[in-house]
């Protein structure tokens, strides 16, 4: 059932309104008198006069004759929503001919009415009136709102090619928010993405795979500001230059406030619309010298399709460092051992909740501290409220984990001086192995921060797996890693967005 604003039932289907007030009982007794002289008016010939007097002395409350949907009716000002849902009882008590209706015009403000019906054929016609005019009031505010979301749907629907810089992470936000949520493997997600965009293109993949882009791109990085600055030299510094490869550039020209110019920096770098501007502009240098004549726009019908492009479509780096290219058609990657983890599961530590002022390279110093200098190989946040220590083996694993569990037990001039001590300072880090981790992510709610994610799931600072028993139970504890796990584990870490990374030399 649709119900008007204020919760009035425009339909007239509302149960019975039990008048308990004084001041709604006379109310009510005014209400029936006025609207049965109105009606008499109507049907007998009387005064069915244009505007009513005032409800009361000093109340700015008033009825006027008016005509709604092409029926007689009295347009209702100055009435609470209270004093309205009293009325509407009057009149499915008294009153058969006559139908509440709240009304939104096109300017959406609202508006009340009593209509007249002369039928029951007729009262059922204005009901669906009514309630078709409701639900395009409804969808009209749902276009209003749905925004940005058009312009993805439109670029799905087109199936238009789409061009963007290292834009991995970029396509999975994207997705999270007009798709879906982001599925559990890499499989579904690019299989995913190549049903939604079936042609994307990455501009740092052509400049490292094109044998003369690569070239030109050699002695410096293919980050965004710098292949910008490498192949739009002009654009960037309105400058004109001798290399003979810059000489055959695309003339870009740009339209600021309805004037056209060739240079344009409206920022800098990580703003999301000049970083638009620059994939855009290292986009047509890299067309131009693949040998597209952009002055022939037969060319550039439909880049998508375009033989030059063809080996460039549709592959995305899953981790630049690595070299892992992963082709969105297939779902697989050229990278060996992508399939297959580097990682050993078992030799993982999950650590949170530590003190927000240290990063991955004070807590890998204070393990290898205790451990030794070859005891972790890695540290990876999470995000400032978690990492993944990888050790060396899973023995080390075991050791940290006990170590950890003694000396949160003990006060001892010992545990203060200790080189974890730094870690553990609070009392509320918690530590666990890779199972405990994959118990926190798969609970169906979700915190923003790690750690408040392990407390949400009930897996507070506690250490994990006991240290008790550890002879007896260490066989049967490893981690057994399906693939599904993998596919996360490898996701995360080929794609992690680090705030500091301590890497063993």
């Amino acid at each position: 059932m649709l119900h008007g604003e204020d919760g009035i039932d425009s339909s007239g289907e509302t149960e019975e309104l039990k008048l308990v007030r004084l001041a709604d009982v006379l109310f009510a007794a005014r209400m029936e008198k006025l609207l049965n002289e109105w009606r008499s008016g109507l049907l007998h010939g009387g005064n069915a006069s244009s505007e009513f007097p005032r409800i009361s002395n000093g109340s700015n409350q008033s009825m006027e004759t008016v005509f709604h949907h092409m029926r007689p009716a009295l347009s209702l000002k100055g009435f609470t929503s209270h004093q309205l849902r009293v009325l509407n009882s009057v009149l499915r008590k008294h009153f058969g001919d006559l139908v509440y209706i709240h009304s939104n015009d096109k300017s959406s403000s609202s508006r009340d009415f009593v209509v007249y019906t002369d039928s029951d054929s007729d009262k059922e016609n204005l009901m669906k009136e009514a309630k078709d005019e409701r639900k395009r009031l409804a969808e009209r505010k749902i276009q209003s709102a749905i925004g940005f979301r058009q312009v993805i749907d439109l670029l799905a629907s087109e199936k238009k090619l789409i061009v963007g810089h290292n834009c991995f992470l970029d396509i999975a936000h994207v997705y999270s928010k007009f798709v879906g949520p982001l599925p559990s493997t890499a499989e579904k997600f690019v299989a995913s993405i190549n049903s939604h965009f079936p042609y994307i293109v990455d501009t740092k993949i052509l400049l490292n795979v094109n044998p003369m882009l690569h070239q030109r791109m050699k002695k410096s990085s293919t980050s965004l500001s710098s292949a910008f600055s490498s192949l739009c030299p002009q654009i960037e510094f309105s400058s004109r230059s001798s290399d003979s490869f810059l000489q055959q550039r695309v003339n870009i020209d740009v339209e600021i406030d309805n004037v056209r110019c060739s240079n344009w920096n409206a920022g800098g770098k990580h703003e999301a619309g000049y970083d638009a501007f620059m994939t855009g502009c290292i986009f047509a240098q890299a067309c131009n010298h693949l040998g597209f004549d952009f002055k022939q726009h037969s060319q550039l019908d439909d880049f998508a399709q375009n033989e030059k492009l063809e080996k460039y479509i549709n592959r995305l780096y899953l981790s630049w460092t690595r070299g892992d290219i992963i082709d969105l058609r297939t779902g697989h990657s050229n990278a060996d051992n992508w399939r297959v983890s580097k990682f050993k599961y078992e030799n993982i530590v999950l650590i949170w909740n530590f003190p927000r002022k240290l990063k991955a390279r004070g807590i890998k110093e204070c393990i290898c501290k205790a451990f030794g200098s070859a005891s972790v190989t890695s540290v990876y946040h999470v995000d400032d409220s978690a990492v993944f220590v990888l050790f060396k083996n899973s023995e080390l694993v075991w050791d940290f984990l006990a170590l950890k569990r003694q000396l949160e037990s003990s006060d001892g001039p010992v545990s203060v001086l200790h080189p974890l001590s730094k870690i553990l300072e609070g009392g509320n880090t918690g530590a666990a192995d890779y199972e405990a981790y994959k118990e926190i992510c798969s609970s169906h709610v979700s915190e923003v921060m790690f750690s408040d994610q392990a407390e949400t799931v009930g897996v507070k600072s506690r250490t994990r797996p006991n240290a008790q028993c550890e002879t007896e139970t260490r066989e049967e504890n490893t981690v057994t890693v399906t693939h599904k796990a993998s596919d996360l584990i490898d996701a995360f870490l080929a794609n992690r967005v680090e705030v500091e990374t301590a890497t063993s030399n």
